[in-house]
């Protein structure tokens, strides 16, 4: 049997339009509010569909990992956003990559939702336990 690549996938839909979801996602400014302390610049290189679809290269532990977001007009102004990472192999690194990844997002997803739907910030706090002296 060929060992399969593993791949993240996460969804959510949230209570606003595509093209507020778009602003959230690639406007650092906009992104502190629920995510990141700061940011560099607006996620611009190679931008073809605005408001519908984000993708881009991160590095993995030494492995270059693409992650697509797609931007899904719903009823009532709403939209589902979905995410897929890809890909690790499927082995005890591979798994323990898709577990933690999978976290990540979904929480990312949880903290976009939050701050888009309801002016939360879901993050702030929520990790001091992690740099806190032991």
């Amino acid at each position: 049997m060929k060992n399969q690549s593993l791949e993240v996938k996460a969804a959510i839909q949230i209570s606003k339009t595509a093209g507020e979801v778009y602003e959230a996602i690639v406007d650092p400014s906009k992104m502190s509010n629920y995510l990141i302390s700061e940011g560099s610049g607006r996620m611009e290189d190679g931008k073809t569909v605005k408001n519908k679809y984000i993708s881009f290269f991160w590095d993995s532990d030494g492995i270059e990992l693409s992650v697509e977001m797609t931007l899904t007009p719903k009823a009532n102004n709403s939209t589902l956003v979905s995410i897929t990472e890809k890909g690790r192999d499927n082995d005890e690194a591979g798994i323990k990559w898709l577990r933690g990844n999978t976290e990540g997002w979904a929480n990312f997803l949880g903290c976009l939702k939050a701050w888009l739907e309801y002016g939360i910030n879901l993050r702030k706090g929520a990790f001091d336990y992690m740099s806190e002296n032991k």
